[in-house]
């Protein structure tokens, strides 16, 4: 069968910044990160975190509510901004609602409820509260469960977790379904949201910065976590007026549960393969979204990849300052943030770095740029070596 370009036909992304696409276009263009101290109940860390504000306010339809979580309603809420549901039915109406697939990544899905669940447990109980329901909440599948259902969607569904490039994977997962004849369209995204689990377990593998994340900087120390939802409607199409996955790549080194390769040298291979099935040299990208956590070795890692394979030129930069690693939700958050740069013809700074470690030859920008762009790569480098990198682009 013929390789086909999936167009981007639609996109809603909410995050720190706040709800919607206009929330997270002005925060970057105006420098206004969405990292704020940690105040979340039951945490108690030196730490900044990107929350979003009102999920407690967020009520799902009485026929989702054995979905009652706090990563379920961050899904509903992003689901509801920026017509997103509108284009969905339209395409509903076009192909089927069996034709359709659903493709969402997470790490954490509702595992805040089996926290509570366990705080609510009296000592010496055997048995977890009668309102606790794992199926609908911790479970991995329950987001790509709920938003199926939310939808309306009866194609094929599946929750990726693979750390942080999950919601990068769903690209490349959606593109095999329709390459292959299975569905006509797909709705791919990503959500994580805040909790103990995460908090507490990146900072035991003392990752977490008491203040907030500046990468590539050479007084980085370490993440800055955020929750955020974001969600795309990919269709085949190959008209010049949409932006199009070009290529994706990726790769599973498999080097360390926690530490990626010292070398990149599996980052370098996603890297090219998704130039390879672009049909693009290294030389038609014209900015990299990277990973940049703002860890000692994530971004020394990151940076010999690039440099190995792109040289010293190409500008880049880190947009986690702006949200915080939204871990499961990264590979989503900033493959739209690649949307909007190209949709707004320009590329942003990398909040917070005041100044580039002299150790890593990467072309950080520290202030941004305003420029038509004709092609993003968007990296996700995930716990365990599990790397992903995607191309977006324009026709014209």
């Amino acid at each position: 069968m013929k390789t086909s370009l999936l167009a981007v036909r639609a996109y809603t992304l909410s995050n720190s910044l706040g709800v919607g696409m206009s929330a997270s276009l002005e925060g970057l263009r105006e420098e206004r990160s969405g990292l704020h101290p940690c105040e979340l109940p039951n945490i108690d860390l030196n730490t900044w975190v990107g929350q979003v504000d009102g999920l407690d306010d967020v009520v799902l339809d009485q026929d989702l509510a054995q979905y009652n979580c706090r990563n379920n309603h961050l899904a509903d809420l992003a689901l509801q901004q920026d017509g997103f549901i509108d284009h969905v039915q339209q395409s509903i109406d076009k192909y089927g609602a069996d034709r359709i697939g659903v493709f969402i990544g997470t790490s954490t899905s509702g595992i805040e409820e089996t926290e509570k669940a366990y705080r609510e447990m009296p000592p010496g109980a055997e048995e977890m509260p009668d309102w606790y329901r794992y199926r609908y909440t911790q479970n991995i599948y329950s987001i790509a469960d709920f938003v199926r259902l939310r939808l309306g969607i009866e194609g094929p569904a599946m929750a990726i977790s693979t750390a942080c490039s999950s919601s990068a994977k769903v690209f490349a997962s959606a593109y095999r379904y329709i390459q292959c004849g299975l569905i006509d369209a797909a709705v791919i995204g990503g959500v994580d949201t805040l909790c103990q689990t995460t908090l507490y377990g990146f900072n035991s593998l003392e990752l977490v910065s008491p203040e907030p994340c500046r990468p590539w900087a050479a007084d980085r120390n370490g993440i800055s976590i955020g929750e955020a939802a974001g969600f795309a409607l990919l269709e085949r199409d190959a008209t010049a007026n949409s932006i199009h996955l070009l290529g994706y790549g990726e790769s599973s080194d498999a080097y360390h549960m926690s530490t990626p390769h010292p070398e990149g040298e599996y980052a370098v291979m996603a890297m090219q393969q998704a130039l390879s099935k672009a049909g693009m040299d290294p030389q038609d990208i014209d900015y990299i979204n990277l990973h940049g956590t703002g860890t000692k070795s994530n971004d020394a890692s990151e940076d010999k990849a690039i440099v190995s394979l792109f040289g010293t030129d190409i500008p880049c930069s880190s947009t986690k300052a702006w949200t915080g690693h939204t871990l499961g939700a990264a590979g989503i958050t900033e493959a739209l943030f690649s949307c909007l740069f190209l949709e707004h013809g320009f590329m942003p700074k990398s909040l917070n770095t005041e100044k580039q470690d002299p150790n890593l030859g990467a072309n950080i920008l520290l202030e941004h740029t305003a420029r038509p762009i004709q092609a993003v790569m968007s990296n996700s480098f995930g716990f365990g070596g599990t790397n992903c990198s995607l191309i977006f682009g324009s026709l014209t």
